[in-house]
C-alpha cells in the first residue's frame, strides 16, 4: 500500500468545480433536456470541462473513435488515469453518473462508494466494479488501498466527499485545473474547509493554451 491519495478536478475561476445544480429531479433524463435550468447546467459544465473533450486520450478511454490533440493537457489527462489503482467517490456522484455514464464506465478500475444504501457491487464492462461502502469514508479509503496496491487512490467526488477526505487529514496530493471560466455560484471545492489543520506546498504550475494545472502536496499544519 505504497500509494497516494490524491484528488484532481477542473475549477472555474471563481473557485466552483461545479455549476448550480438545478432542481428538477433526474436532470440527466431526455425528457429533461429542454427544461432550462438544465440547458443551462449543462452549458456551464461544458465549458469548464472543455479543456478534456479534444484530447486523444479522453476520446480513446470513451471510445468515441481515432484522432484528438496531444500536447500537455493530454498527457496530464493520460497520468491521472494510470496512476489510479482505485477511487473513492460519493453517492450523490454515482447516482448522476449512474445516469449518464456509458455502459462501459470510465474508470476502468474498483470504485468504492461511500453511501448508507446496502447494494451489492455493480460490475460494469471493461474493468469497473462499483463496491457500495455503508461504514464511513475511512473504511471506504482503507477498501480502495487494498485495491490500488502499488498504485494511488483518487478521490473522484463530488465536492462534499473530497473536502472530508481532505478535512479528515486523509489526502496526500491534489491538481486542480483552473479553467478561464466564470460561474458566480454553485459548487465550491474550499467551502467549509478546516484552513486551521491544513497546509499547502505547491509542487507545479503547468499552463496550457487553455488552462492551467496547479499541483500541491497537503501538510498538517
Amino acid at each position: 500500500m505504497a500509494g497516494k491519495v490524491f484528488f484532481s478536478v477542473s475549477m472555474s475561476l471563481d473557485g466552483f468545480i461545479a455549476p448550480e445544480s438545478p432542481s428538477v429531479a433526474n436532470f440527466f433524463a431526455p425528457e429533461k433536456q429542454d427544461d432550462p435550468q438544465v440547458r443551462r447546467w449543462m452549458a456551464q459544465w461544458t465549458e469548464l470541462q472543455q479543456w478534456i473533450f479534444p484530447q486523444r486520450f479522453f476520446r480513446e478511454n470513451l471510445r468515441l473513435g481515432e484522432g484528438g490533440e496531444e500536447g500537455l493537457d493530454n498527457d496530464i489527462a493520460r497520468q491521472t488515469y494510470e496512476r489510479t489503482g482505485a477511487s473513492v467517490m460519493g453517492k450523490r456522484m454515482f447516482d448522476l453518473g449512474e445516469q449518464s455514464w456509458p455502459e462501459e464506465a470510465p474508470f476502468h478500475t474498483p470504485v468504492f462508494v461511500v453511501t448508507h444504501t446496502e447494494r451489492d457491487p455493480w460490475v460494469r464492462p471493461g474493468g469497473t466494479t462499483f463496491h457500495f461502502v455503508n461504514d464511513g469514508i475511512e473504511r471506504a479509503l482503507e477498501q480502495a488501498r487494498e485495491a490500488a496496491g502499488e498504485r494511488d487512490v483518487r478521490i473522484a467526488g463530488g465536492g462534499a466527499t473530497i473536502l472530508e477526505h481532505l478535512n479528515a487529514g486523509l489526502v496526500d496530493e491534489f491538481s486542480i485545473t483552473l479553467s478561464p471560466v466564470l460561474f458566480g455560484s454553485g459548487t465550491r471545492l474550499f467551502d467549509g474547509v478546516d484552513a486551521s489543520r491544513i497546509a499547502l506546498e505547491p509542487i507545479r504550475s503547468e499552463p496550457s493554451p487553455r488552462v492551467t494545472h496547479l499541483t500541491y502536496a497537503v501538510r498538517p499544519r
